[in-house]
């Protein structure tokens, strides 16, 4: 299964998005009501709080980014946003089976070398200079709203007194909240006193209070940064792979109604069994899952390869419940699931790439041969919806159409550059080249959008990228846990760093009404339905034409 959500070697660099963070440390309190905060405003802060006091933090976030978008300086939508997205963290580390039965159990001793190891790791590798005070400051900021967590609370606390809780809070944020730490030694003392509050007032172990420091320090850092459970850090691999178990599934949770399959992957367990994308998983293994959040039902629909899971479906709200029974296996994730010609009296193929995986250079030669015997002369690349994935599989595919030259450079901490990457052999296809773009377009695709524009090697189509232009390494840390964590910046061939800007096409396309989903089978192709597909067939036949 793989879940939707919009990281073996140390050395290991990787572009993939994630949840973002935030680098300052303020508090939550803001005021709907305030001089020159409109009423459109007001209403969109009192419906994120509504989703936030139902828990819908899923919810909550694509709300308040959504309205962040359309009033970029309002400092509620912000916050609400920076809240909702730290709650849905904690969610999800206490719905992860892999965090509560081995991070979670963790000795006192054990936990605190984690935190120093995670610590010592940023000091020395980090992109940027944090110091110690920002890094204690976020993991007391965790706690602080692990304390008003539900799940929280559950798991570690349940019989806890609900004024002394609150007295905790107040104490951390009279006390606590940006307190100086000048040294790592300092910053394990305040960790270590708060442990023996926490212990003396609520009876709270150590281990959940320093993973909250763990995990919460990676707040200070961007929004790439993020400290992994075994179970997330597994999964990771699984997509850099191409590969993992489960019924090939991405889904989303929707309260009251179960699980929303956004997608199915092809050729999967999930495909074979007729789930389509837009229906509902309402029951597995007989217990409802309606008002289950992702993580919880993604915990029950895993299992070894070759076990059965028996799931209800509904489609649309009221339609009948149908069953079916599914046997988990090896799916592989392919990075080009769609590879086919669309214009064949003129020539034209195109190529869907959903990521970049390790197996994505030789996938993308095998596409090329095949277009190839069947006419290509010219090309469509797909990157919309791609969110990025391995540094060098995108130079080497990058590679296979750009004859030399610069393809991308990276810079690490202070600007210097750390490695350039060059075309390193001359490029084998030189046929006129569109390459589709949109907002989803993140990292390693915004590497392939910038060659190509730099190199004027190709037409951009659709619209700007995601704007995400770092560099992101994988470290194994204790307890089989890990650290994604941002070591470099990257520029395009013209020395030109796109971050939160993004690239932006030759052609703009209009937004289209309907959402895109990364993965779609070859059956799903709509060319004649496809705005941006039908742009760059315009294009590539005036590309043509003037030959």
């Amino acid at each position: 299964m793989r879940l939707r959500s919009k990281i073996q070697l140390a050395a290991l660099l990787l572009l993939i998005a994630s949840t973002a963070s935030w680098p300052g440390l303020s508090g939550f309190a803001d005021s709907a009501r305030g001089t020159g905060v409109s009423r459109e405003i007001q209403q969109e802060i009192s419906t994120g709080r509504q989703l936030e006091a139902s828990r819908q933090w899923l919810d909550a976030i694509e709300h308040y980014e959504k309205a962040a978008k359309q009033w970029p300086d309002n400092n509620s939508l912000k916050l609400g946003l920076r809240r909702s997205k730290f709650q849905f963290s904690i969610v999800r580390r206490y719905s992860d089976k892999s965090f509560r039965e081995s991070m979670l159990r963790l000795q006192e001793a054990e936990a605190l070398q984690i935190y120093d190891e995670l610590s010592q790791t940023i000091e020395r590798r980090y992109v940027e200079n944090i110091g110690p005070t920002s890094i204690v400051a976020h993991g007391t900021e965790s706690l602080w709203l692990a304390l008003q967590n539900k799940k929280f609370l559950q798991t570690n606390i349940p019989n806890a007194d609900k004024t002394r809780v609150t007295a905790l809070c107040r104490l951390l944020r009279e006390s606590y909240w940006n307190k100086p730490v000048r040294y790592h030694g300092q910053a394990r003392q305040v960790i270590l006193e708060i442990c023996r509050i926490s212990q003396a007032r609520l009876g709270l172990r150590s281990a959940p209070i320093i993973m909250e420091y763990v995990f919460g320090s990676c707040n200070a850092l961007d929004d790439y940064s993020s400290y992994l459970t075994p179970g997330r850090l597994k999964d990771l691999f699984g997509n850099i792979d191409g590969e993992f178990v489960g019924l090939g599934i991405e889904m989303k949770a929707e309260l009251g109604k179960g699980m929303l399959l956004v997608n199915v992957l092809p050729d999967s367990p999930a495909d074979a069994g007729g789930l389509t994308p837009g229906e509902y998983i309402v029951s597995i293994d007989g217990t409802d899952c309606r008002n289950m959040s992702t993580d919880e039902a993604a915990e029950r629909l895993q299992g070894a390869s070759g076990s059965r899971v028996i799931l209800d479906i509904q489609g649309a709200p009221g339609t009948r419940l149908r069953q079916g029974t599914f046997i988990r296996r090896a799916v592989s994730i392919k990075s080009f699931p769609i590879v086919k010609m669309v214009d064949p009296s003129e020539g034209i193929g195109y190529i869907q790439m959903t990521g970049f995986q390790r197996n994505s250079t030789r996938e993308l030669d095998a596409a090329l041969r095949k277009l190839q015997q069947q006419g290509m002369r010219a090309l469509i690349w797909d990157v919309r919806g791609n969110p990025g994935g391995l540094l060098d599989q995108a130079t080497s595919v990058l590679d296979r159409f750009i004859e030399n030259g610069v393809l991308v450079s990276t810079r690490g901490r202070n600007g210097q550059v750390k490695d350039v990457m060059r075309a390193t052999r001359p490029g084998t296809w030189r046929m006129p080249l569109v390459v589709l773009i949109d907002g989803n377009s993140a990292s390693a695709s915004e590497i392939v959008a910038g060659a190509i524009r730099d190199h004027h090697r190709g037409t951009l189509v659709g619209r700007k990228t995601y704007g995400k232009w770092s560099v992101q390494e994988v470290m194994h840390t204790r307890g089989n846990a890990g650290l994604r964590l941002t070591i470099a910046k990257f520029y395009s061939p013209s020395g030109r760093n796109h971050a939160k800007v993004g690239v932006s096409p030759d052609i703009e396309v209009p937004e289209p009404d309907q959402s895109r989903t990364y993965y779609r089978s070859p059956t799903d192709l709509n060319v004649a339905g496809d705005s941006d597909l039908q742009a760059g067939l315009r294009a590539l036949r005036r590309q043509m034409a003037q030959r």
